[in-house]
């Protein structure tokens, strides 16, 4: 038995790892087994180890997972109008209008301007949420500009290389024009960090006003197909991958 991370009260592994969405029972005996498993840290392969599924850190193949089902995490795709706010006095749409089906207080993962469309994260897990938002952690986020103008291949590298803002200077990490014409052109953006309006800012600062502007990844989830106004519950191992990126 691995006496340092084994919980006489708690749940058996395999079958954390089976409710997790890992694989069946056997599947995930024989992860165990194979020594991929490691709890807090601690590689197990004795089959008898129970876990407290709220405390343990719990990594597969050194991806963790979620494993606490208390914990949820919801992806939205925020349309044009709707305000980053759980209420808003002013009346105006909010977030509750498209989460409120779920119980509990969820946390928004920083915010997207009014204007702005695409992905916004929100859960009920305080820490997570705290650490996706925070620049220390670096978590990146992209986005898609539709800009005024032709964007030439001097505006990418001066983006990369950075501009001063009036908050201080900003870089994006990634620049691509995906689509180009006479009158605008589509630009994907990856960026580090979250400031206020800071796509537009920046955008505005080299010239190419942005006409609209959605946000399409938040670290490593992906907007994907949603619909506009949807909710979606991340799996276990999407929110293991938003821990492992927030450095959880």
């Amino acid at each position: 038995m691995t006496s340092d991370v084994h919980h006489p009260d708690g749940v058996r592994l395999q079958k954390v790892l089976a409710s997790a969405g890992i694989g069946s029972r056997r599947a995930c005996e024989e992860l165990i087994a194979a020594g991929k498993v490691r709890v807090d840290g601690v590689i197990v392969r004795d089959q008898g180890v129970r876990v407290l599924p709220s405390e343990a850190v719990i990594e597969v193949r050194g991806i963790r997972i979620a494993v606490d089902e208390a914990r949820l995490t919801i992806a939205l795709h925020k349309p044009k109008g709707v305000v980053s706010t759980m209420s808003d006095p002013e009346g105006r749409p909010d977030l509750r209008g498209y989460v409120g089906e779920f119980e509990g207080r969820l946390f928004h993962v920083g915010r997207l301007d009014t204007d702005t469309t695409g992905l916004l994260l929100l859960t009920n897990d305080g820490e997570l949420a705290n650490r996706l938002a925070h620049p220390t952690y670096g978590v990146t986020k992209t986005y898609v500009a539709k800009v005024k103008g032709h964007v030439p291949a001097s505006i990418v590298s001066r983006l990369k290389r950075g501009v001063e803002l009036d908050d201080g200077p900003f870089r994006v990490l990634r620049c691509k024009v995906l689509h180009e014409n006479a009158e605008f052109s589509i630009v994907e953006v990856e960026v580090g960090e979250g400031r206020n309006r800071v796509v537009r800012r920046m955008f505005d600062a080299v010239g190419f006003p942005v006409i609209d502007l959605a946000r399409t990844r938040f670290g490593p989830i992906p907007l994907g197909q949603l619909p506009r106004g949807a909710t979606r519950a991340l799996s276990n191992e999407e929110v293991g991958s938003l821990m492992k990126a927030a450095g959880l």
